[in-house]
């Protein structure tokens, strides 16, 4: 696999930068297994337009995102510039004892014959962690001050500090908010939250990260909540996400179930028993799904029969807007789920010969149900986070966004029953994981955190697998990539990239986002799609061609596209931060240093790091061709090509 032709980029100001056109996939052996999967799926067209993440085509989509991730790795890497000098830092590091983490993946490695890539160097780690953890690069007092500390520390005490950057709440507000699909209206059901209700979901969730609150509450608190006004309780739209129009209320009943089965046990397929029994379905998908019967999934959808979501105008007499109550029981009797339906969007519902056509809630995986005088919910909330596979779930999304690839892969298509070593599945299934022992140490660490995401980041941005250099020296086998033997390269965020520009080159870009205020940052942003006139707002458009999903029926990709790299080359949000000369922008700045100190100043703000020999030599002598007259434009040019290359453009 290699970048196509079309997709390389010459750049002005002679700076070799190959940017980040598409590369072309074959078809690994992974996908061409998942295409042999062949199954009859006579429902399929009642899962609505998400169906195809939870068939076949959602493992050649893993498959495929796999060995996109793992060819971009070995391009982006190949175009770096020469390895500086490993740091005091990263020789001491590789001679520190293996533990957690690390002794089960180097066990792997050295077990299968995995040689590791090296330690990546300072300036590399401290720009990679800063993206991960707070989605912004690195200042350059950051990045200097990082590179003159001696201390053996440093690194444990970035990622420390990191954590408790007000960054890091936006940066995982996005996460959450992709995970948890909060949006003002979703247009597949034509929900409507409405702006106030999103922002109070935005709020709920960050407020709940910058206070550390453990992820078992959240996920409780989002199970049971109940409360009469979704403006000002942002937990309620959790189960306003689920509500189905035109349909029985079992409808919204069943949507709410596979939200929460996926969102938070990693589970899809419950999306499928919930039309059907598994058997003869997914039988070459899951060992657990081709077990599972639909009314062991109306069980799990008994737990929102006693729920109520209820409409209330703003306005008494005007129809919009309104906000959503959702209440237990609302002071009337509520039947349990109830087998009587012949129309909305799933299969009819009516009971078997000899069975009830009342279904109670039980949690299909341990087959208790609410106690005495028990809301509905809050049993559900309590079976979900005491199910170890709540802990699995979280842990395998949350490794995901560090490593590229979950230990279970796709991350919301979970079988319970291949997850266990000392209880393998039948032949000819394998364990899912692909490191079991590794999944079991996280999630049973993260139960014994109390749940506390800094912990588990902390734990995998400290281990020395997280520290490993995107580089190779020698023959990269891509099947190796399971191992997490080397830095997997991702694509920035739309969000990411939008940032990185306004701090790189000092040019600001605010926004006024109603009932949210002022902001500065795209990473800030309450939702995908936030602002007035979204659909034709150049920065939206901007954002969008990063592929940054709706939070509904499109999910975020870091595919690359060539209207990426046409936007990165052309876009007027671009351009002005390249060619922009005020006093207190990056250009404004340098052009009054000498050509060497300009140079280095442009790289170190944009790239985080400083330019290497061949690469401050090239940049010299393009800044000075044309004489004084044009050096400012040759400056120009320059932090253009600087915005345009991989190093800028993806994480490694």
């Amino acid at each position: 696999m290699r970048l196509s032709t079309t997709g390389k980029w010459l750049l002005t100001g002679g700076i070799a930068a190959c940017g980040l056109a598409p590369w072309v996939v074959g078809q690994e052996p992974a996908e061409r297994e998942a295409r042999e999967l062949h199954v009859q799926h006579a429902d399929c067209v009642y899962f609505g337009p998400k169906r195809e993440r939870f068939l076949k085509s959602g493992l050649i989509a893993a498959a495929r995102e796999a060995a996109a991730l793992s060819a971009a790795t070995e391009q982006v890497s190949n175009q770096l510039p020469p390895l500086p000098p490993r740091s005091r830092t990263g020789a001491l590091r590789s001679a520190a004892q293996l533990a957690g983490i690390d002794e089960i993946l180097f066990a792997a490695m050295q077990l299968n014959g995995v040689t590791p890539a090296g330690l990546t160097t300072d300036q590399e780690f401290l720009r990679r962690v800063t993206l991960d953890l707070t989605g912004r690069i690195p200042t350059v007092p950051e990045l200097n001050s990082f590179l003159a500390d001696p201390s053996i520390n440093k690194r444990a005490a970035a990622v420390e500090r990191l954590l408790a950057s007000p960054q890091w709440a936006d940066k995982w507000t996005m996460f959450f908010g992709d995970v948890l699909e909060n949006t003002a209206v979703k247009r597949t059901t034509n929900v409507q939250r409405y702006p106030d209700g999103r922002n109070a979901f935005y709020q709920y969730i960050k407020s709940s990260l910058e206070q550390n609150k453990p992820y078992d509450q959240m996920a409780r608190e989002l199970i049971g909540a109940t409360g009469g006004n979704s403006y000002t309780q942002g937990e309620l739209n959790f189960a306003v996400g689920g509500f189905m129009t035109g349909g029985p209320q079992q409808d919204t009943f069943d949507a709410q179930a596979r939200d929460t089965a996926t969102m938070f046990l990693g589970m899809a397929h419950m999306d499928c028993v919930l039309c059907h029994d598994g058997r003869r379905h997914l039988d070459t998908l899951s060992v657990w799904g081709a077990q599972a019967t639909r009314r062991q999934a109306w069980g799990l959808a008994g737990f929102f029969a006693r729920t109520q979501l209820a409409r209330v105008a703003v306005t008494p007499g005007q129809p919009q807007p309104y906000y959503w109550s959702v209440l237990n029981n609302a002071g009337r009797a509520i039947n349990d789920y109830t087998l009587n339906t012949t129309t909305g969007n799933r299969p009819e519902r009516l009971p078997r010969p000899g069975e009830s056509n009342r279904v109670p809630p039980v949690y299909p995986f341990s087959g208790r149900g609410p106690a005495s005088g028990e809301p509905y919910r809050v049993a559900l909330g309590r079976e979900i986070t005491s199910d170890f596979q709540f802990a699995r779930a979280a842990v395998n999304y949350v490794w995901k966004q560090f490593f590229g690839l979950g230990i279970v892969e796709p991350p919301d298509q979970f079988d319970p029953m291949r997850l266990d070593p000392s209880n393998p599945p039948p032949e000819p299934w394998t364990l899912q994981p692909s490191n079991p022992q590794l999944l079991q140490r996280l999630a049973q660490d993260f139960v014994d955190a109390r749940y506390d995401l800094k912990a588990l980041m902390r734990q995998i941005t400290n281990s020395r697998a997280y520290q490993l250099s995107s580089r190779y020296e020698g023959t990269w086998n891509p099947t190796w990539d399971k191992y997490y033997a080397r830095k997997l390269v991702r694509r920035m965020d739309g969000e990411e990239i939008h940032d990185a520009l306004v701090q790189a080159s000092g040019i600001p870009a605010t926004y006024n986002i109603q009932g949210i205020g002022t902001v500065e940052r795209a990473m800030q942003f309450p939702d995908v799609v936030n602002m007035p006139g979204a659909r034709v707002n150049p920065v939206n458009l901007f954002l969008n061609s990063f592929l940054r999903g709706n939070r509904d029926d499109e999910v975020r990709s870091r595919e690359t596209t060539l209207t990426q790299a046409l936007d990165l080359m052309n876009d007027p949000f671009v351009l002005t931060r390249a060619r922009s000369t005020p006093a207190t922008g990056l250009l404004g700045r340098s052009l009054g240093l000498p050509d060497d100190q300009l140079v280095q100043n442009l790289w170190v703000n944009v790239l985080s790091r400083y330019p290497a020999e061949t690469e401050l030599a090239t940049a010299l002598e393009r800044l000075r061709s044309g004489g004084a007259a044009q050096r400012t434009a040759n400056a120009q040019n320059l932090l253009w090509s600087l915005y345009n290359k991989v190093d800028f453009i993806f994480n490694y």
